[in-house]
């Protein structure tokens, strides 16, 4: 059946997965819904008798707990069912399988309506999507070394990437256009009233973000399960006790592959701050900077669009220079950012002083915006080129089902180091501290990965 489609629709069809699955990182997680949970979170907690200050973090905490939570479970699951499905032979259909929970939980997201009174349930039905989100890309990736040579999987993937972020900049436009109302003058980016009678005074417009990135999904996933096909391997009956040995084996053998092992332990430091960093970026602009909902947006299609230039530019310095080169570079830009964010208040940048009356510091912001989408983009590709560097078609899923777990083992500990630097300093800006050192963890234990990994 897989000769019916050509390899080129193969490769288009792989790429529409991040076209489709991209709004769920740029709208919901980062600049939507992310800052509207911290918008209505902060007001909560303000009529509750906090000031702004503390309101302000103990959303931030509220959020960083309930990305923590998802992640855990992310974590246990991921390596096992990487393990079940290369047993048996198959991929695609547990890409169906989460992909239903990632519209489940998007389109669930219309119901948080302004209040604070649905806080907890706002944590659950985001984290349902995101599980599923993070799932479907487990099996997604598992595909990527049966689309072509090695050679060329630096380039696959970054064009993947880039595809991902400009249906990302698209879908962000969208709801910044016709959707997403400020809260204060009920209106669009650009002075609209929200499509379809939508009401701004219950941030109707702002919480159709969640059916309309499930639409989105569900619209942009048909070319990948039109042309994408499962690798020709014999379809096997589910064996848990084969499947759980031959994950056993595979966490054996890591004493033994020094390369993959420094490599999954930098990129359980690095991605793992990459993630908080998108995660918590929006929520920083919201408490420390006092961004509205639609300001954030613009802030997201600026780094979105850096994102896809850097993504595309970034798989052909992979293919030339090879995916560690790329990934070291890319650690150092985010670490100067970090330091930037975290030395940064309207007044003042590490003692140097600002206008408050003025735009600078929002312009700093929106620079650093543009260089975490630059280098998170690039990162993210060359990442998944040297995951397959280390594994072989028939155990990808296995291979990167421990690439999950290596990103999400540790993916509650930024989270929660943001949740207590927050908590205790009181300050969402120093709250964001702990991911300098997280990536500067990674970039140390990247010294130990072997530029070629495995296909040395």
């Amino acid at each position: 059946m897989s000769d019916t489609v050509s390899a080129k629709r193969r490769i288009w069809g792989w790429w529409f997965f991040d076209w489709a699955s991209q709004p769920y990182n740029t709208l919901l997680l980062t600049f939507i819904f992310g800052p509207y949970f911290a918008e209505i979170a902060r007001g909560y907690y303000m009529a509750d008798g906090m000031d702004a200050d503390a309101a302000g973090a103990a959303a931030q905490a509220y959020w960083g707990a309930g990305l923590a939570i998802a992640s855990v479970l992310i974590a246990v699951l991921a390596p096992i069912l990487g393990a079940i499905a290369d047993g048996t032979g198959r991929r695609l259909v547990w890409v169906w399988f989460f992909s239903a929970f990632y519209i489940a939980g998007s389109a669930a997201l219309w119901f948080i309506a302004p209040g604070g009174d649905n806080l907890f349930w706002a944590v659950v039905f985001f984290g349902l999507g995101f599980i599923g989100m993070e799932f479907a890309t487990i099996f997604t990736n598992a595909l990527m070394p049966s689309l072509s040579d090695h050679d060329d999987m630096g380039a696959i993937s970054g064009s993947g990437f880039a595809f991902g972020y400009l249906g990302g900049v698209l879908a962000l436009a969208i709801m910044l256009l016709f959707f997403a109302e400020n809260s204060a003058t009920g209106k669009t980016l650009i002075g609209l009233d929200p499509l379809f009678g939508l009401d701004p005074e219950a941030r109707e417009g702002t919480r159709a973000v969640g059916p309309f990135t499930a639409i989105w999904y569900a619209v942009f996933m048909i070319p990948f399960f039109v042309w994408v096909r499962e690798p020709r391997t014999d379809r096997r009956p589910l064996h848990l006790g084969r499947a759980f040995a031959s994950l056993r084996d595979l966490l054996a053998s890591l004493r033994y592959r020094s390369s993959l092992s420094a490599y999954l332990a930098s990129s359980l430091f690095y991605r793992d701050a990459l993630n908080a960093l998108y995660g918590f970026g929006g929520v920083y602009a919201s408490g420390v900077l006092g961004w509205e909902i639609t300001q954030i947006g613009v802030f997201g299609v600026v780094g979105a669009i850096t994102a896809m230039i850097a993504s595309w530019i970034g798989g052909k310095a992979d293919r030339r220079y090879g995916p560690k080169l790329v990934i070291a570079f890319c650690i150092v830009v985010l670490i100067f950012v970090c330091l930037i964010i975290v030395g940064m208040t309207r007044e003042q940048v590490w003692g140097i002083a600002l206008d408050p009356a003025s735009n600078v510091s929002d312009d700093i912001f929106f620079a650093c915006g543009a260089l975490i989408g630059a280098a998170g983009g690039a990162l993210q590709a060359a990442s998944r080129t040297m995951m397959v560097r280390h594994t072989t078609p028939d155990r990808a899923t296995e291979a990167f089902g421990l690439f999950a777990l290596s990103g999400k083992v540790a993916s509650f500990i930024s989270p929660a180091l943001i949740a207590v630097a927050t908590h205790v300093s009181g300050s969402q800006r120093i709250g964001i501290s702990p991911l300098i050192v997280m990536f500067l963890i990674g970039l140390v234990l990247l010294i130990w990965v072997r530029a070629k990994g495995e296909q040395a």
